[in-house]
């Protein structure tokens, strides 16, 4: 960038991104977003997208749906909001025909197998839907030796008659604040929020569908949740009464803290950076359902720093949370503080392939049960392998 281009604009630039883009890949849609300096200069996309077709940069008839997402506004959740309400509002709109079809918005959520799985439970119940976005074969196509620049992913039809849908399904709430005041009411559609993580949560999933479908429930995912019961009760002795801390996005948060006490762990310090007066509050409710949820804190636009703090001055011995944590797992272990990192949220960078498992539904409880216990495991084996000392706990079945 330009001294001009920082002072008048990043008109030219855009201009021959968008031909470019054209040029090479052939695409049916672009969307565009905007970041930082492109926010402090007021860079205008409408009148930019205009002219760039006014003047033949790119076809008339393209699709080029914008959103402002500046990153000194909000967090990640906010820009995913406003991208998803920008696409939307611009590139759907009701046509007056109702049809017996439904709408899933997944949210912000980097596990790509959670798309798998939504729509495998919505084929399981035999329903037309739309997921709204799907990125789930794009950031995850197979290697087989053919070469596909556009693999998967929601066709542009489907895109443009999702506001004729009957209804919307949205499994993040913090995440599609205005996305959902569109649909609502631009669209006119019922709504329904849920958090399908953990045992609860892929309850009120599983009955939204049943209750905006009239399906009724496949016998499939019943035994599934009795799976998912089943693999808890055989972990819940190494789990009652563990104490965890927790750092994440606020859909996270809620999910996960709600999960860690149906397993009969207790969540102590949950801390939310990106986290509302909403969340605070929604938070504050979900303590007072659970007998686990007594001691439970709730911090909301606090860093890692702060929850440093907290770990010092009440010490928990499980830390959910993400790469970068991994700093602070080593800074409280050299002083004498020897927490154990689970990394579940984003995002994820030390670790590979986490994000091919699932996370919500039956099936992605048992994939959080299975990465928390054998965590706590691994801690007790840490803890019990030194020789004539610790080592009668040092068990072969555990």
């Amino acid at each position: 960038m330009t001294e001009d281009t920082a002072v008048f604009g990043g008109y030219n630039n855009m201009y021959e991104g968008l031909e470019n883009a054209c040029t090479l890949y052939k695409p049916s849609m672009i969307a565009v977003n905007t970041t930082c300096m492109a926010e402090v200069i007021g860079d205008d996309l409408n009148a930019f997208i205009k002219n760039a077709k006014e003047k033949g940069h790119i076809p008339e008839d393209l699709p080029v749906p914008y959103a402002h997402t500046p990153s000194f506004v909000g967090s990640h959740i906010i820009g995913y909001d406003n991208m998803m309400y920008g696409i939307l509002s611009q590139m759907s709109k009701p046509s007056g025909e109702r049809k017996d079809r439904i709408n899933v918005i997944v949210g912000f959520d980097t596990y790509i197998e959670n798309f798998r799985e939504i729509k495998r439970i919505l084929n399981l119940f035999g329903v037309n839907y739309i997921i709204l976005s799907d990125p789930s074969d794009v950031l995850d196509s197979p290697t087989d030796g053919n070469y596909r620049m556009y693999y998967g992913g929601t066709k542009l039809e489907e895109l443009k008659d999702a506001a004729n849908s009957k209804a919307t399904i949205l499994l993040q709430k913090y995440t599609t604040r205005k996305t959902e005041k569109l649909i609502r009411e631009d669209w006119d559609q019922e709504v329904k929020v849920v958090n399908p993580i953990g045992i609860k949560g892929s309850d009120e999933l599983i009955l939204a569908i049943s209750e905006l479908t009239g399906k009724e429930i496949p016998e499939q995912i019943e035994v599934e949740r009795g799976r998912a019961l089943d693999a808890m009760a055989d972990s819940y002795y190494w789990l009652y009464g563990k104490q965890f801390a927790f750092q994440g996005d606020p859909d996270l948060a809620y999910g996960l803290s709600r999960f860690l006490m149906e397993l009969g762990a207790e969540p102590v310090h949950v801390m939310c950076t990106n986290g509302t007066r909403e969340w605070l509050e929604d938070m504050e409710k979900l303590k007072e359902e659970f007998f686990q949820g007594k001691e439970m804190k709730v911090y909301a636009e606090k860093d890692m720093w702060h929850l440093r703090t907290l770990l010092m001055q009440e010490f928990v011995p499980f830390l959910i949370g993400t790469s970068y944590h991994k700093y602070l797992e080593r800074d409280l272990y050299d002083l004498g503080f020897p927490v154990k990192l689970i990394r579940i949220g984003y995002p994820i960078f030390d670790r590979h392939h986490l994000h091919r498992f699932p996370t919500i539904g039956y099936k992605g409880a048992i994939q959080l049960l299975t990465w928390i216990v054998n965590a706590v495991l691994e801690y007790v084996d840490n803890n019990t392998r030194d020789m004539a000392i610790t080592d009668y706990s040092y068990d072969l079945i555990r």
